[in-house]
């Protein structure tokens, strides 16, 4: 694996393979020294063109637990907002000698376009409404360890409801792809507004009734709205939106007994999810967010030749 840019681009062996390898690495975080030597001497670049807190500080804490140098650039504090180009930022971060380039971007595409700019490893972490491949990852993760806790399955054939703004999530783009290929089934719950162009194209069921749709779950991923994103009235008003589509306290109890509740964050409680869901027994909120760091070690790891140095069977030894 030469990038990470898009769910769709990893099979399943591959899916698998770094949810395993996230598994050993998640028991680094119960360690009194949370570090591994596996990238001792590599460099890693965070470089974020939008705000982020979950992505940017589980990125800068897996590169450090595995001995990498961490170095964050935001646009707000760089020659962008002097306006230099995204291809001239990231040649001129990549003349420095990184081995990796995290990157952020608000534009669909930009990290397709640095890889033809720049010979270092490259990591979407989210580009425009298109992908974010690792947050697909640490949810699948995170369900799939739910799932085996409970009664030893994975995620093939379980009813994975994705609800709420589709239109501008790249979550939900991504989990798509991830979630297909581990042979989940995907429904989609959205007001007709919120639902994207061609959606009927995707591998999907698509739904406008999340009453309809609740009971027959075996998982419910809640998406963000995402209000900076839109220039219209996707919807009359926030009440109306958490009537139709928000997990409130009554639909919470026609969920069946243990079904996960997943939201990527950050939550808008009291809009599309309310705080008994987001506090709930069955909510998974906070595993997402201990995923993400376990997660992307195991990819920076795949990326990065760790395994040249550091073979998965030595990796076990040290965490152990």
């Amino acid at each position: 694996m030469r990038h990470l840019l898009s769910a769709g681009d990893l099979s399943l062996a591959e899916i698998t393979e770094i949810c395993d390898l996230a598994e050993e690495m998640s028991a680094v975080q119960s360690r009194p020294v949370k570090k591994l030597p596996a990238l001792r001497g590599r460099t890693v670049v965070n470089l974020f063109f939008e705000d982020s807190t979950r992505t940017r500080s589980s990125f800068e804490i897996a590169g450090k637990w595995l001995s990498a140098d961490v170095i964050n650039v935001s646009a707000k504090g760089s020659s962008v907002s002097k306006g230099e180009s995204l291809r001239d930022t990231v040649m001129t971060v990549a003349a420095m000698g990184v081995d990796a380039l995290v990157i952020r971007h608000m534009a669909s595409g930009a990290p397709w376009q640095v890889t033809n700019w720049i010979g270092a490893h490259v990591l979407n972490a989210g580009d425009g409404t298109h992908e974010h491949p690792t947050q697909a990852l640490l949810d699948a993760f995170t369900m799939r360890r739910h799932f085996r806790g409970l009664d030893g399955g994975d995620l093939a054939g379980r009813t994975v409801a994705i609800v709420g703004d589709i239109t501008h999530s790249r979550v939900a783009r991504s989990n798509v792809l991830l979630l297909q290929t581990l042979g989940a089934k995907v429904v989609l719950v959205a007001p007709p507004t919120l639902l994207p162009s061609g959606v009927d194209t995707w591998p999907v069921s698509v739904s406008t009734d999340l009453d309809a749709v609740l009971p027959a779950a075996d998982a419910v991923m809640m998406l963000r709205v995402q209000r900076e994103r839109m220039s219209g009235g996707y919807f009359p008003t926030a009440r109306e939106y958490t009537i139709g589509y928000g997990l409130t306290r009554d639909r919470l109890a026609t969920l069946r007994p243990g079904v996960p509740i997943c939201h990527p964050g950050p939550m808008n409680r009291g809009l599309e999810i309310s705080a008994e869901a987001a506090d709930a027994a069955s909510s998974l909120v906070l595993d997402q967010v201990a995923a993400g760091v376990a997660v992307r070690m195991a990819v920076l790891y795949q990326l990065l030749g760790g395994a040249d140095e550091m073979p998965l069977a030595r990796v076990r030894e040290v965490v152990a």
